[in-house]
């Protein structure tokens, strides 16, 4: 049995609803995973403490092959691959606890970048020929959302195969085409055991 753990994130800030929550739950009910594949998904507080330790704990608990965190970018049209999370906490705002770190480490003493190991480039592609509109991102910047993924990656053992993508708000990208796009991400890194070797750098 190949396992995925699937998240998403709850309400915050301004944020009433929070597409990347609502998203995942729609993958739960209508993903056609391939034969053999199990499927765990969970919607998380928008906190820095308590995140990172719920996928942790998800990780220890289901042992999955394959970890997906999904988030909400409100300033972004396209669904963003990331490529890199770094060991840095960074808040513009407040977590949904009133934490606010500023320039502090996710986890202490551990390095501070960590690479996704799903292969971003043939999802990207993925994406492309299904007409959904994505993009790669370097960084999942600072906030809560970089914090799981570096947790996650850190998590990681080997073999396990871990990211994150940021999704736009409702009103750019409707959440049934999230759900899509989430389900054709997980389509490609179950058939996909090396990631394309393709451009995909930025000039700045």
């Amino acid at each position: 049995m190949t396992t995925v753990l699937l998240t998403g994130f709850g309400p915050f800030g301004v944020h009433a609803e929070n597409p990347s929550g609502l998203a995942v739950e729609r993958v739960a009910e209508e993903w056609s995973r391939p034969p053999g594949t199990g499927l765990v998904t969970a919607v998380l507080p928008v906190s820095f403490a308590r995140a990172t330790a719920q996928v942790s704990g998800l990780m220890t608990h289901h042992r999955p092959d394959v970890v997906l965190g999904v988030g909400l970018a409100a300033g972004r049209e396209r669904i963003s691959l990331e490529r890199v999370a770094v060991n840095l906490l960074d808040a513009r705002i407040p977590d949904v606890d009133g934490a606010q770190p500023v320039d502090e480490p996710v986890l202490p003493g551990q390095p501070f970048a960590r690479p996704a190991t799903l292969p971003v480039k043939a999802a990207r592609a993925a994406l492309e020929a299904a007409g959904l509109p994505v993009e790669l991102s370097l960084s999942a910047g600072s906030y809560v959302c970089n914090a799981l993924m570096y947790a996650a990656l850190a998590h990681a053992g080997e073999g396990v195969r871990a990211g994150f993508v940021h999704v736009p708000p409702a009103d750019v990208l409707p959440v049934a085409e999230v759900a899509r796009a989430l389900g054709t991400i997980l389509d490609t890194v179950l058939s996909t055991p090396v990631d394309v070797v393709v451009a995909g750098g930025r000039e700045h």
